[in-house]
């Protein structure tokens, strides 16, 4: 019988042992890796949805409000993809206003960045382009719309030519300052 003050003999790690910690551990890790993949997964699909909502809230009241403004929109669509003669992508719209002299396109965003204002003077360049080539010589307007929209980023989109929608209660406003004149691509 052993005495409990005596220990038995530790062996010591084996490689074996050291080989089954080893693979333990890499299957926590791949674990871990597919848990923050499905989470990002997870997060992504939200965003995304929350984006179409945003755009929901604009869609319904933007004709009225450009009516109002003196531009009479006949045709609207959202999410308009622009595709050139070889299938490769040129721009998508978020929502697109139409009508025998002009056509609209709003970028629309849960929080209105600087970033998002220049990205959208691209498109609008890209989107001149492509009607140039399809012998569309419309007006070009563009807009930016935010859920958010701060002071400094409408004062940033003014300067640059494009109308500035907000939500306002459970409709949408134009920002429209004395004396602004949309840019025409």
């Amino acid at each position: 019988m052993i005495n409990e003050t005596q220990q038995k003999p530790q062996r010591g790690l084996t490689f074996e042992d050291v080989w089954l910690m080893f693979q333990e551990t890499d299957r926590r890790i791949k674990e871990t890796n597919r848990q923050i993949k499905e989470t990002d997964r997870k997060i992504s699909k939200l965003g995304s949805r929350i984006g179409d909502l945003v755009e929901e809230l604009f869609f319904p009241n933007i004709w009225e409000k450009f009516n109002q403004l003196g531009y009479v929109f006949g045709k609207a669509a959202s999410e308009v993809r622009y595709n050139d003669a070889q299938g490769r992508f040129i721009a998508e719209v978020d929502i697109l206003l139409e009508n025998g002299d002009a056509v609209l396109a709003v970028e629309v965003k849960t929080k209105l960045t600087d970033s998002d204002v220049r990205d959208h003077v691209r498109r609008m360049e890209n989107l001149r382009r492509y009607a140039d080539e399809h012998q569309d010589s419309r007006k070009l307007l563009g807009a930016v719309a935010g859920a958010i929209a701060p002071e400094d980023v409408k004062a940033f989109a003014v300067k640059n030519g494009f109308f500035v929608l907000e939500q306002s209660g459970d409709t949408v406003r134009i920002s429209v300052p004395e004396g602004f004149e949309p840019k025409v691509w």
